[in-house]
């Protein structure tokens, strides 16, 4: 949950000087073919937290027995703020990963816990940028994991300790 002061309202301005409260919560959503199990149990290594799976055989939404097992709604939901949903698309469905279709985007205040992320993520991946200082912040770095998706990590400021 985000919280921050806002100007503006949802279609309509607010009075100068008038601030409110909006919470918004993102969620990062991933769709696979077959893989989302998989995925998901692999991210909850990485970050922690819990992870939640309904099957299309679950809902009785399979309509072959063969994807049964399939994610139809999967979530990773970790004490520390992280959490990302994901599921598979059904073989009649059309289904293309893209090309840099979308990154998904850590920043974060401490050094190590961005460090230790990156560890977990970067097995079975393709670095595409080595985590390390660069120009516009202390630490950065770009990967692809094992599933195709792009992390993008950086510490934007230095830690305070």
């Amino acid at each position: 949950m985000i919280k921050g002061t806002v100007r503006r309202g949802i279609g309509r301005d607010k009075p100068e000087g008038e601030e409110g409260i909006v919470t918004v919560n993102v969620v990062v959503h991933l769709n696979f073919r077959g893989e989302a199990r998989a995925a998901l149990t692999f991210y909850r290594s990485v970050f922690g937290g819990e992870v939640k799976i309904v099957s299309y055989g679950d809902m009785g939404a399979a309509h072959d027995r063969s994807e049964a097992d399939q994610v139809m709604w999967g979530q990773v939901d970790a004490d520390n703020g992280f959490r990302v949903m994901a599921f598979d698309v059904l073989s009649p469905r059309p289904w293309n990963p893209g090309e840099n279709a979308f990154f998904v985007s850590l920043l974060g205040t401490a050094t190590e816990e961005i460090v230790a992320y990156w560890e977990g993520l970067a097995d079975g991946a393709t670095i595409l940028h080595p985590l390390g200082p660069v120009q516009w912040t202390p630490l950065y770095g770009m990967l692809k994991d094992k599933f195709g998706v792009t992390w993008v990590m950086d510490v934007p400021e230095p830690d305070a300790a």
